[in-house]
């Protein structure tokens, strides 16, 4: 079958029968890469392996706190339809490697050796009597210093409010979650969070709670030209970002909740009132396009980590020795795939001009994305929480990545020494899991 991406048919009569509403090709801008060039390689190289590898235990539980409290303004209730439900985990449904294992970065026998050498080195060799505050003050430090680099908020897996959810079993999905509070998740991400004057109206669809006229999507797009290379980066990661929910959402959708089934499928007419050319003011098509530039920045990431995941004492550890083994192999295998792609997003494009300058847009970018990933938790519906959560810690991840390239390069060959980069398996569950639902986009929402 050839691939075919973002191809939607309108099974309709009338002069719209068989008419494409929908389609991306050719260049991306800011980036030396083309739509037909991932299409290609994400449907015969990547997603096929990338599929089996997420439904394996390591990956399909993800440990969420979904009762956070919105940090920025009071929701006022939560929706009360079925369908927005997480049903967590049972303990006896989570391996007892994983659940034993919550707090690790490595292996569960790897991370024991690790504290037992950083209590030796570190704590011993300063003072052997330092007193249980200047010791947990040592602890804060290194803390500290993990969550400066990191782009999202990290739940705290420790908290009883923590619970582990199976992905295969929650998917992401229509709920039935929209209105004025949907409106205000997005509308907050966009106008207080990706650098843009108020005084400059985004492109809004038609029939949504704001319409954009022609020409203030002109100045939209005239004023984001006019933006340095990071900032449009920036706007368009979001935009793919928000266009891969929407689309997920019209690919599972539910066509028929009678008595006696439940049918999901593709809601031809729901995907058209968000991407059509024609009823978007071209807006929609723009969407789609920035949706491979995250499949690009995504996939970027999963290329430079490969180091990470190559040392001996890292295990996807479940507690399954042989099990654990195979599906690092087949990890290693989906990163070396990854690290083949002809036409990567170069990064090196980013934050290259002044050191001072640079540094402190890149401080201000990484404050933004963190900021975005707070409000995943003024989600109203848990499921859209759910979903929401696990793919800004994917990207944040990912962006994480990109941007410790040093810190990779420098990786220790043993484990005898730490590593100055760490990701802990909140962030590799999520970084697979967001690549695998745009991966699943481009391959699949064929009707």
């Amino acid at each position: 079958m050839k691939p075919v991406v973002f191809l939607l048919l309108l099974q309709v009569t009338g002069s719209a029968h068989s008419r494409c509403f929908c389609q991306v090709k050719g260049d991306l801008d800011d980036c030396d890469c083309d739509v037909e060039t991932i299409d290609s390689f994400n449907n015969h190289q990547l997603f096929p392996k990338l599929q089996t590898l997420l439904e394996s235990d390591y990956f399909r539980f993800y440990k969420v706190n979904l009762n956070k409290p919105c940090p920025f303004w009071k929701v006022t209730s939560h929706c009360g339809l079925s369908d927005c439900a997480v049903k967590p985990c049972s303990p006896n449904e989570v391996p007892e490697g994983i659940r034993a294992s919550s707090h690790n970065k490595y292996s569960k026998a790897a991370n024991e050796e690790l504290e037992e050498c950083e209590q030796a080195k570190h704590l011993g060799a300063v003072d052997v009597s330092l007193s249980d505050e200047t010791r947990e003050a040592l602890l804060d430090w290194n803390k500290h210093d993990d969550e400066a680099e990191r782009f999202c908020v990290v739940d705290d897996e420790e908290s009883p409010d923590s619970q582990y959810v199976d992905l295969l079993l929650n998917p992401e999905r229509y709920t039935g979650y929209k209105g004025p509070e949907a409106w205000q998740i997005w509308n907050s991400i966009y106008e207080e969070n990706c650098f843009k004057p108020f005084t400059i109206k985004r492109p809004v669809l038609p029939n949504s709670f704001q319409c954009t006229s022609g020409s203030e999507a002109r100045t939209f797009y005239s004023w984001l030209e006019g933006q340095c290379v990071e900032k449009r980066a920036f706007y368009r990661l979001i935009s793919g970002l928000h266009a891969s929910i929407n689309v997920h959402l019209s690919a599972r959708y539910l066509l028929d909740d009678s008595w006696y089934q439940r049918k999901w499928g593709h809601n031809v007419s729901e995907f058209k009132q968000r991407f059509d050319s024609e009823l978007t003011a071209g807006e929609g098509p723009k969407r789609l396009r920035n949706l491979y530039f995250l499949y690009l920045i995504e996939l970027r990431a999963l290329a430079k980590v490969l180091p990470f995941f190559q040392q001996p004492s890292f295990r996807l550890y479940t507690g399954r020795a042989e099990e654990d083994q195979n599906h690092k192999e087949m990890l290693l295998d989906i990163l070396q795939v990854a690290r083949s792609f002809p036409l990567h997003f170069d990064e090196t494009s980013l934050f290259a001009g002044d050191e001072k300058e640079a540094a402190k847009l890149k401080e201000d970018i990484r404050l933004a994305f963190l900021n975005i990933s707070r409000i995943m938790d003024c989600v109203g519906c848990f499921k859209c929480r759910l979903w929401g959560k696990l793919q800004t810690q994917g990207l944040g991840t990912a962006l994480k990545i990109l941007f410790s390239e040093r810190q990779i390069e420098a990786l220790p060959k043993s484990s005898e020494n730490r590593p100055s980069f760490q990701l802990n398996r909140q962030e590799i569950v999520s970084l697979l899991n967001a690549f695998g639902r745009i991966s699943t986009l481009l391959l699949q929402i064929i009707v």
